[in-house]
């Protein structure tokens, strides 16, 4: 006799019920390991008893496989966001590659190349922002000029007045050293002359000074005829009051 089909329905018969759990919980990991291996699934299985205990499977890790599955049931509008991202950069590249591609065309016209397609109009424009080019950076270059020589200019006087300051410091200097110079030579200069008129003028000072009968009797010229008395040793007088008289005719001339 064959295996009768089962009315699916729950068992009412705790310990068939509880036998009924373990084939068939046993059947299904067995089943999920076999899809995983013959298959290249990646299966994961979870099994709560009715007790509240927990049963699982995994091919690879629960931990991966209930995030890739988050990723993909729960959030179901994230590919149609990426979608509309990816378009919005497309669109944002051709742009781009648009404009790349009418500077590039600019740059070539300006340079005079690639004329040939352009039109009377179009060539006026061209001629047009060149000269506008042109006057801008003519302006720039004298701006540019004005403020290079202003501050040559500026750099001048600074090295006026450190000039000037450094005459006036080496004058000061000279000066001093000239100075110091002189001081310096009238210290070592003997100076004879002074000594010498200094000692005469004392010797006139000293000679003004002293009353003529009181220096020391010098010989005499004398002037005219004289007698010359022999005197003996007694008459002393006679010849100092002769002499006397000498002197002072001889001085008064």
């Amino acid at each position: 006799m064959g295996r009768g089909r089962v009315e699916l329905k729950r068992i009412e018969n705790k310990i068939n019920r509880q036998v009924t759990f373990s084939k068939r919980r046993n059947g299904l990991l067995k089943k999920a390991y076999e899809l995983s291996v013959l298959c290249d699934a990646e299966v994961a299985l979870i099994i709560f008893s009715s007790r509240g205990k927990l049963y699982e499977f995994s091919s690879t890790s629960m931990t991966t496989t209930l995030e890739r599955y988050q990723r993909c049931c729960f959030n179901p509008h994230d590919n149609s966001v990426d979608q509309t991202e990816a378009q919005s950069w497309y669109q944002e590249v051709a742009k781009l590659k648009a404009k790349y591609e009418s500077l590039q065309r600019t740059q070539r016209h300006l340079l005079g190349e690639d004329l040939g397609p352009l039109s009377v109009k179009e060539l006026q424009n061209l001629e047009k922002q060149l000269e506008g080019a042109l006057s801008q950076a003519r302006q720039r270059k004298t701006q540019i000029m004005m403020e290079q020589m202003e501050e040559l200019r500026r750099k001048e006087q600074q090295l006026g007045d450190m000039n000037k300051q450094l005459k006036i410091k080496i004058s000061l200097e000279m000066s001093s050293f000239e100075a110091e110079g002189q001081q310096a030579s009238l210290r070592t200069l003997p100076f004879p002359w002074n000594a010498g008129t200094s000692a005469g003028t004392n010797n006139y000072i000293v000679q003004q000074a002293s009353h003529p009968m009181d220096i020391e009797q010098e010989p005499v010229l004398e002037i005219g005829y004289h007698h010359h008395h022999n005197l003996g040793e007694g008459s002393s007088a006679p010849r100092s009051i002769g002499v006397e008289s000498n002197f002072i005719q001889g001085w008064t001339l």
